[in-house]
């Protein structure tokens, strides 16, 4: 997953996979989600996004792998 953010409008971007969106629903007013023809999710779009989710929990994040994940890339 991909995040996008554009301060100038506001706009905050999650990017699902690399498939191109061939539609979009809009689920409520300023947030879209993007599809493939097969109806998969690729995207979230959501606009006014400082008003609708904390920017800075999106915007920094940390990865956890689990101990058994790890262990099977080691192997």
């Amino acid at each position: 997953m991909k995040v996008y953010y554009d301060d100038e409008v506001d706009a905050l971007y999650l990017k699902l996979g690399d498939e191109s969106p061939e539609g979009v629903i809009e689920i409520v007013e300023g947030v879209n989600i993007d599809t493939t023809a097969e109806d998969k999710i690729v995207g979230i779009e959501i606009l006014n996004a400082s008003k609708k989710v904390d920017l800075k929990t999106i915007l920094s994040y940390t990865l956890e792998i689990e101990k058994d994940l790890r262990a099977q890339k080691t192997a």
